[in-house]
């Protein structure tokens, strides 16, 4: 999703509004929002995100909500039936990386308190970095779905185009990438900022 063409499209659109308005960049530690942005991008790998959207509802019912345990329990019986649910995406690699990322984010519990723990001990980094991170953890994890994911939950900047007022409140918000940009990280490229970068903080 390029910011500027999003932005626009999004404008009055049942579907894509609410999503751009209230959730793209915006952060959340809550493990069932990043846990659901991980799987829908996982998806549209290849689709049109109208089409995730749409699907979306279906998506929620058929993992439980989103429930990392309960995705994490799924054996054979549930496999088949995610593969013969119309509603979702039947793509069996795609199904089976939900099914493994989820129990790897049960491991991430272990290891750093939550997947926002996880996601916070390892941040900021550019996005090259992120996407070879991504590899090393979870499963069908390519360098657009890792950056979309990372971008619609503030971890990453370019969600928005500047002049964006959905991207002027997320900013407000104060999302991972602009606490790092004011701390004096200066990883991020010149494309991915834009003019929406702040003022990093000063030492005084």
């Amino acid at each position: 999703m390029g910011a500027n063409t999003y932005c626009e499209a999004s404008q009055g659109h049942p579907l894509h509004g609410p999503y751009h308005d209230d959730e793209y960049g915006v952060p959340s530690t809550d493990e069932r929002v990043l846990f659901e942005r991980l799987v829908l991008e996982i998806n549209q790998a290849g689709l049109s995100w109208l089409t995730i959207l749409k699907k979306r509802p279906a998506f929620r019912a058929a993992f439980d909500g989103f429930d990392v345990d309960r995705v994490a329990a799924y054996g054979e019986a549930e496999r088949a039936r995610l593969l013969a649910d119309a509603g979702i995406v039947r793509n069996r690699l795609k199904i089976d990386a939900v099914i493994e990322n989820a129990r790897r984010i049960i491991e991430l519990r272990h290891s750093h308190g939550s997947f926002s723990g996880w996601l916070e001990a390892h941040h900021p980094r550019p996005k090259a970095e992120w996407v070879a991170l991504f590899r090393r953890t979870f499963r069908f994890t390519g360098g657009e779905i890792v950056g979309e994911f990372l971008m619609s939950l503030g971890y990453l900047p370019g969600a928005h185009h500047p002049d964006c007022p959905a991207g002027r409140r997320a900013v407000a918000a104060t999302p991972p990438w602009v606490r790092a940009v004011q701390a004096g990280f200066a990883g991020y490229g010149d494309a991915e900022l834009g003019n929406a970068a702040p003022t990093p903080r000063s030492s005084d």
